[in-house]
């Protein structure tokens, strides 16, 4: 059985006011003194998130409840410098983000200037262990049409400065100003994978190897392949729906892989404008269908990615919780949704982010 790993990143938030609080070295220094020995929480490039990384879990009951365990200690360390947590991807209400002290962070502002300033965007990343680099380029390959899917699932960041962005997930399209962000070429091989990373990096563009931001990557600290298109989901069990469907994903690639069977050959253009049109949709109008790149409805396409992964979700178990979870984000909405019906009833982005803060601790 593949393991799987998830990292969130949660936005710092004044738990009265709703906005964002530049508060990360506190929260981590709290930590520190609470738990020395545990590793889980990170700073990132602003001052206004904190990440935590789970361990790998081969069960997705586990996995679901060390995410909740998760939020529930940065809620906890937080709430004990006078902040929240919330699991938004971007916030709600405006902000001027604070980046975070350190010489890696510096040559980034210097180098791209107000994209980084700018940047206070706040994703998911799932880890799916791999046989080998092989293997897991193979996976890249493979998976590439199916990506904007996950992005339309856990759309949720529809709002940006104050205003609605018409995007359910304008985080994506904010990410995409990285100069080495986005979907890739077919590779073919680990090769000519780590050749073109080496290539990149030789360019002097990027600082190293771990700005490497594609849409889905090699791992340059664990055996996995990364997924990186998702937005931080609102619910832990949205987040743990999307871990089940990039694990299938990835043994259903594998499984062609070995059979011999070729991946898709849409081009790079042709996999941005699926990734914009579910930034831009998300689950609430159409996608592209990643067999023909053409505009269906999004219950279509989800379903058609639930059959292409179907015998993966069986053999692993999760079949039925992520048939169960799908029905439910069609009938309930994802992130974006929820914010909007939130904003819409109460007429309050503060009240947004306030809902927002409950439901990151919620079961």
């Amino acid at each position: 059985m593949r393991t799987v790993g998830v990292e969130e990143e949660l936005l710092l938030v004044d738990p009265l006011s709703g906005e964002p609080r530049a508060l990360s070295a506190a929260v981590l220094a709290r930590a520190s003194l609470d738990d020395a020995e545990q590793d889980v929480f990170e700073k990132e490039l602003h001052e206004q998130m904190l990440e935590f990384a789970t361990h790998p879990q081969a069960d997705m009951e586990q996995l679901h409840a060390e995410i909740v365990r998760c939020r529930e200690e940065a809620g906890r360390h937080a709430g004990g410098i006078g902040c929240a947590v919330a699991a938004l991807a971007t916030s709600p209400l405006p902000v001027t983000p604070s980046i975070g002290m350190n010489r890696r962070y510096d040559w980034m502002a210097d180098q791209y200037g107000v994209v980084v300033h700018e940047q206070l965007v706040l994703g998911c990343h799932v880890h799916v262990s791999v046989e080998s680099d092989e293997e897991g380029v193979a996976v890249i390959d493979r998976v590439r049409p199916w990506l904007p899917v996950l992005t339309a699932l856990s759309a949720n960041s529809p709002f940006w400065q104050g205003r609605d962005s018409s995007y359910s997930s304008y985080r994506s399209r904010v990410w995409q100003r990285w100069p080495s962000a986005g979907p890739t070429e077919l590779f073919g091989s680990a090769e000519t994978y780590h050749r073109r990373v080496a290539d990149m990096v030789a360019t002097g563009t990027i600082l190293d190897e771990g700005m490497i931001y594609f849409d889905v990557r090699l791992s340059q600290r664990y055996p996995t392949v990364e997924f990186r298109v998702m937005d931080v989901c609102l619910d832990a069990s949205t987040a743990v729906l999307i871990a089940a469907l990039a694990r299938a994903l990835v043994e259903t690639a594998a499984r062609e892989w070995r059979e011999g069977t070729e991946p898709a050959g849409h081009s790079v253009s042709l996999l941005r404008l699926a990734a914009w049109r579910a930034a831009r949709s998300g689950m609430t109008e159409e996608l592209l269908h990643p067999a023909t790149m053409r505009r269906m409805p999004a219950e279509t396409v989800l379903r058609a990615l639930l059959e292409h992964v179907e015998e993966a979700l069986a053999a692993a178990g999760d079949l039925d919780r992520v048939r169960d979870g799908v029905e439910e984000l069609l009938r309930s909405g994802n992130g974006a949704t929820v914010q909007r019906e939130l904003l819409e009833r109460t007429g309050s982005l503060r009240d947004v982010v306030t809902e927002c803060v409950r439901r990151t601790q919620a079961v």
